[in-house]
């Protein structure tokens, strides 16, 4: 390695830095094969995105509750997925298409020819030429190298901070600085931009004219999207969702229509639409909550496998996830719900310990005191921390189950809601109890099932039975793409959510 120890050569060597970098990212620019145009993926090579694909995939499927459904089910999606990956640029990237057991309406790819599609989507689709729209718009992000992008946008960013060590080192670029790094499941689902979008649309579009889809079902999918983003809005309040399609795909109708225009496709005859095809794919697929991550029904969370039900105070929304269950409440206080690691436990020997030695470590608890919590040993402390949201009151709760299973609750408020939410906490506290195996054998989830419109039916009778505490006929018609003023025929075959 070359040292560089004169102040006036390493001031050269600056000058020289500043003049080289830009013509290093300028030659660093590249035809893109989707889009016809320059774009710069300089430090990440169509090589290291299938690493990265192949190295993240692991992470998503974690993330969001692993793959989902039917063999039926899952091949098809990969059928439709693998014919539009055909008629791309890259038709030789090992594709693979999973659908995700989780109920938000998503949809993401990593580069590599990895594409997500959740069941949630799956379910608020109302034909394949919808689904296929979704599935050809996260091709063209692939196919267009949209991460490649944002990744080497970063980096060259960051080099010009980085500079000067690159000089001294005298070697051009600093070890590994060509190498994608790690960037975790969650980046995955960040939003692009809106002119990544208008590509990925553009593209998408080619692709499903290619195969006879209509683009018009790509405009009328993401109407749906926006139907259900009002609905669930009105449904959880002020409390903001993050990571469904509606905030990682920014995008609006117009752009969508402009996307069309620009593809310069020509308009498809007869278009495939398959909506009983599809409708039939989708039939008993499970809505909202899987068993296996616990369930929600209004302010209850039950968990079979588990054996344990919990109820949350009024005015406070669940969240379900793979890891833990989230209730957000009235000036951002929270419920947590979650495991502790049984080795924890071990190492530590009493709740009480643990407490002290693990989960609250970084508080000064106060008040540790042991309870019986329905027959259930259990200990329970409280502090305070200092947080970016300013300083929030936590009261930490362990709950011994049977075998190494322990649970915790954690009760999370800012000082001046403490005492107004102490005694809905408690109620919640004691509303912890165990099922009975018969309980927890008759937990069902909630299936998407088809029935055929018969004389006599209408969207207030079909959705009256609809198992939703609010907004029924709203559920109702946005499930089957209706609006206000469409009305049932006889012999149409609509969607229903039932257990």
């Amino acid at each position: 390695m070359i040292h560089i120890q004169s102040k006036s050569l390493k001031q050269k060597w600056y000058k020289c830095g500043l003049v080289l970098l830009p013509l290093i990212l300028l030659t660093a620019c590249s035809t893109n094969k989707a889009t016809g145009g320059r774009s710069f993926t300089a430090f990440m090579s169509e090589e290291e995105e299938r690493r990265v694909g192949a190295e993240e995939h692991p992470k998503i499927m974690k993330e969001f509750g692993g793959a989902h459904g039917s063999l039926r089910l899952r091949s098809y999606i990969n059928k439709v997925g693998k014919a539009l990956s055909q008629v791309s640029e890259m038709p030789n990237l090992p594709y693979k298409f999973t659908i995700l057991n989780d109920e938000k309406v998503n949809a993401f790819a990593l580069p590599g020819g990895y594409v997500y599609i959740t069941r949630g989507l799956l379910a608020l689709a109302e034909n394949e030429a919808e689904m296929a729209g979704v599935l050809a718009h996260e091709i063209g992000h692939i196919t267009a190298r949209h991460t490649a992008q944002r990744y080497s946008a970063s980096m060259a960013k960051d080099i010009g901070l980085t500079v000067l060590s690159v000089l001294s080192s005298a070697a051009g670029v600093p070890t590994g600085l060509g190498q994608a790094v790690s960037f975790g499941a969650q980046a995955a689902v960040q939003g692009y931009s809106r002119k990544q979008e208008l590509e990925a649309d553009m593209i998408g579009v080619r692709y499903m004219t290619r195969l006879g889809y209509s683009p018009d079902a790509m405009t009328s999918f993401f109407k749906k999207m926006g139907a259900h983003a009002e609905l669930k809005a009105k449904i959880l309040g002020n409390v903001k969702v993050s990571h469904n399609i509606m905030s990682t795909h920014p995008r609006t109708t117009d752009r969508i229509e402009q996307a069309i225009k620009l593809a310069k496709t020509k308009p498809v005859t007869n278009p495939l639409i398959k909506r009983n095809a599809y409708l039939a794919r989708i039939n008993g697929m499970t809505f909202g909550d899987d068993p296996a991550q616990g369930i929600r029904k209004g302010r209850f969370f039950t968990h079979s496998d588990l054996r344990i039900q919990f109820e949350v105070p009024p005015n406070f929304v669940l969240f379900n996830s793979p890891n833990q269950v989230i209730a957000i409440g009235p000036n951002k206080s929270r419920i947590i719900f979650d495991m502790a690691n049984p080795e924890y436990i071990r190492q530590s020997g009493s709740l009480r310990k643990y407490l002290l030695t693990h989960w609250g470590s970084n508080l000064d608890l106060q008040d540790i005191e042991r309870v019986d919590v329905n027959g259930m040993r259990a200990t329970t402390g409280s502090g305070r921390l200092k947080t970016g949201l300013g300083p929030r009151d936590i009261r930490l709760l362990v709950i011994k189950g049977a075998g190494d299973k322990v649970f915790r609750l954690a009760f999370i408020t800012p000082p001046k809601m403490t005492q107004k939410l102490g005694e809905a906490f408690r109620r919640t506290t004691y509303s912890f109890r165990r099922l009975s195996q018969a309980e927890a054998k008759d937990i069902h989830p909630l299936k998407v099932r088809l029935t055929k419109v018969r004389a006599g039916d209408s969207v207030k009778s079909l959705s009256k039975h609809m198992p939703f505490t609010k907004y029924k006929h709203e559920w109702f018609r946005m499930l089957n793409g209706l609006s206000k003023d469409d009305h049932l025929t006889v012999g149409q075959q609509v969607k229903i959510i039932s257990d």
